[in-house]
C-alpha cells in the first residue's frame, strides 16, 4: 500500500471517497471536502503515535454515549481523519446539557488512574507535549508522579523554573494526600479540556475534540475548563452538579488540578505559565489540610 503524502490522500484513503477540495487551517490541520458533499478534518500528528493516541481517545470518549464526539473515519501512525463539526453559537441551554453530559462521561469511568484508552499507547500527548499513561492505584501519588513532577523537572532543566521555586510545587505533591479531598474512583477524562477543544455545534450541542484521554480525577477536567475560560461556565457547572454532585471543597482544589496543565504550558511556552503554576502552588500550600 502506498504511503499517505497529503491531507487529501489521507481523506480519500480513510473515507473511500474522492476529494473535491482542500482548505488548510493550520500547519497540521486541513479541512477536506469529499465528492458526496461531506467535509472531514484531516490532522497530521506532530509526534510518533500522536494520531493513533488521539483516535483511541476519541473512540473511548464516544463509547460512553454522553458528550458528542466527532466520528473517527480513519487513522494511522501519522494521520487522523474525523468528521467536521458544523459550528454554531454558545448558549446557556447547550451549556447545561454539556454539563450533564460531561458528568455522565466522567461517571463512565476508567480501569485505573492513568489508564490509556483501549488500544491507545502509553506514550501519548497533551497538545505538543509527551504524556505517559502509566497507571496508579491512588490519585494523589499518581498525579504527583506522572502528571506534575515530570513537567516540573522539564521546566527546571530548561531554566524556566529555578530549583528553589520548584520546591513549592514539590511541597504540594508531598501534601496531596491531604489536599486532594475525598477519594474518588477513576473518571473517564477528556484530559485537555480547555475552551479551544470545546466546539459549540450548529445542532445546539457541545462537541469535544483533541483529547488527551485517560483515567483521572474528574475535577481535573473542570479545573482546565476554568483555567482558560469557557462560555457559560457557571451553567455548565449547574448541569454537571444536577447530574452528579461535586465533593465538598472542590472549588478550593481548582489550583491543585491546574498545576498539571500550567506546568505543561510552562514547558511548551515559557516563564509566564511557570509563574502561574507557582501562584497556584503557593495558594494550595496556604490551604489547611
Amino acid at each position: 500500500m502506498c504511503s499517505i503524502t497529503s491531507p487529501s490522500v489521507a481523506a480519500a484513503r480513510f473515507t473511500g471517497r474522492s476529494v473535491t477540495g482542500e482548505r488548510p487551517l493550520s500547519g497540521s490541520l486541513t479541512e477536506v471536502t469529499l465528492d458526496d458533499g461531506h467535509t472531514v478534518m484531516v490532522k497530521r500528528g506532530d509526534g510518533a503515535g500522536a494520531a493513533r493516541a488521539e483516535a483511541a481517545g476519541l473512540r473511548w470518549l464516544a463509547d460512553a454515549g454522553t458528550v458528542r464526539i466527532p466520528a473517527v473515519r480513519g487513522d494511522d501512525e501519522r494521520w487522523l481523519v474525523t468528521d467536521r463539526v458544523a459550528q454554531g453559537r454558545a448558549s446557556a441551554g447547550a451549556a447545561v446539557r454539556f454539563g450533564r453530559d460531561l458528568a455522565a462521561l466522567h461517571a463512565a469511568g476508567a480501569p485505573a488512574f492513568g489508564a490509556p484508552p483501549p488500544g491507545g499507547p502509553k506514550g501519548a500527548y497533551i497538545g505538543l507535549a509527551p504524556m505517559r499513561n502509566v497507571t496508579g492505584s491512588d490519585w494523589p501519588s499518581w498525579y504527583a508522579e506522572h502528571r506534575v513532577l515530570p513537567y516540573l523537572r522539564h521546566a527546571v532543566d530548561a531554566g524556566t523554573l529555578r530549583q528553589a521555586e520548584a520546591a513549592d510545587v514539590e511541597r504540594v505533591c508531598e501534601r496531596l494526600p491531604e489536599l486532594a479531598g475525598p477519594a474518588e474512583p477513576p473518571a473517564r477524562l477528556h484530559g485537555d479540556l480547555w475552551n479551544g477543544n470545546v466546539l459549540w455545534g450548529a445542532d445546539g450541542q457541545v462537541h469535544l475534540i483533541d483529547p488527551a484521554a485517560h483515567g483521572g480525577h474528574r475535577e481535573t477536567d473542570l479545573a482546565m475548563l476554568r483555567l482558560f475560560g469557557c462560555p457559560h461556565l457557571d451553567r455548565i457547572l449547574d448541569g454537571y452538579r444536577e447530574t452528579v454532585p461535586l465533593a465538598d471543597g472542590w472549588a478550593g482544589r481548582v489550583g491543585v488540578h491546574q498545576l498539571f496543565p500550567l506546568l505543561v504550558h510552562a514547558v511548551l511556552f515559557g516563564r509566564g505559565y511557570a509563574e502561574q503554576a507557582l501562584t497556584a502552588a503557593r495558594a494550595a500550600l496556604r490551604r489547611p489540610g
